[in-house]
């Protein structure tokens, strides 16, 4: 894919207006690069200017913080900070809550001041200016979507009807889980525990969610989170619904329908 690199478009007298962090995910988990593949298809489309910072990119810290990793936090903030500011980046859109969340409210303290969106609200905006045209027949018309909504996004940034819009824009029947919004459950992957073991229980946090998605009859669950997208998909695969149940980010089912 054509991916313009923030130093690139520097060295060519360029300054994109909108910086697209990746992510760890969104870069190495095979699942999420397509979630990566999916945005940038639809930025390229729209013809936004944008650009990544390549392998200049570093990890936001988020995991190392949760995990209590404090000083190896601060290190790695400080950098992305640094290198940030260094390129006189203001506007950064991300398709991961975790980067969301670590980049809009913990980087100021630290010296960071950026305007920071969830690729959720950018897809909603571009389709409320008719940016994003979708196809009248798309791939999603008339069938049962339900949206996790992951504890970043939701809880911890109350955005919950962007995701909902860019759903509702398909033509597609939006059903809600009884466990929603800010009574949303976690996908069992926040707080670093995506890194980690689980303790022992009488039930995966994951299998939980997955039994609420099955209740809801719906043939599509999507999220806007790679994390909440990894658990969700092993517990349908858990229950042996893959066949019946796709798991989609909200960038994929936009990119199939335009």
């Amino acid at each position: 894919m054509k991916v313009p690199i923030w130093s690139e478009e520097v060295s060519k007298g360029n300054q994109p207006e909108i910086l697209f962090w990746v992510g760890c995910a969104g870069s190495f988990d095979a699942r999420a690069q397509s979630i990566t593949k999916a945005f940038i298809t639809i930025l390229n489309k729209v013809g936004i200017s944008y650009a990544i910072l390549g392998t200049e990119e570093m990890c936001t810290g988020d995991p190392a913080r949760r995990a209590g990793n404090e000083f190896q936090f601060q290190m790695m903030a400080y950098q992305n900070i640094q290198l940030l500011n260094g390129y006189q980046v203001k506007k950064i859109v991300t398709a991961c809550p975790h980067c969301f969340n670590t980049l809009k409210n913990e980087y100021p303290e630290l010296g960071g001041h950026f305007e920071v969106i969830h690729h959720s609200t950018m897809l909603q905006q571009m389709i409320d200016e008719g940016k994003i045209v979708l196809n009248e027949n798309g791939a999603f018309k008339g069938k049962k979507i339900t949206f996790h909504d992951s504890c970043y996004l939701g809880r911890s940034n109350q955005i919950y009807d962007a995701p909902r819009s860019v759903i509702e824009a398909l033509d597609a029947s939006l059903v809600e889980m009884k466990r929603c919004k800010s009574n949303g459950l976690c996908c069992g992957a926040g707080g670093a525990q995506m890194f980690k073991e689980e303790e022992k229980g009488n039930n995966r946090i994951n299998l939980e969610r997955t039994s609420d998605v099955l209740e809801t009859g719906a043939s599509v669950v999507a999220s806007a989170c790679p994390f909440c997208n990894t658990m969700l998909t092993d517990g349908i695969k858990l229950n042996e619904k893959q066949e019946e149940i796709k798991v989609l980010d909200i960038a994929e089912l936009i990119a199939q329908s335009i």
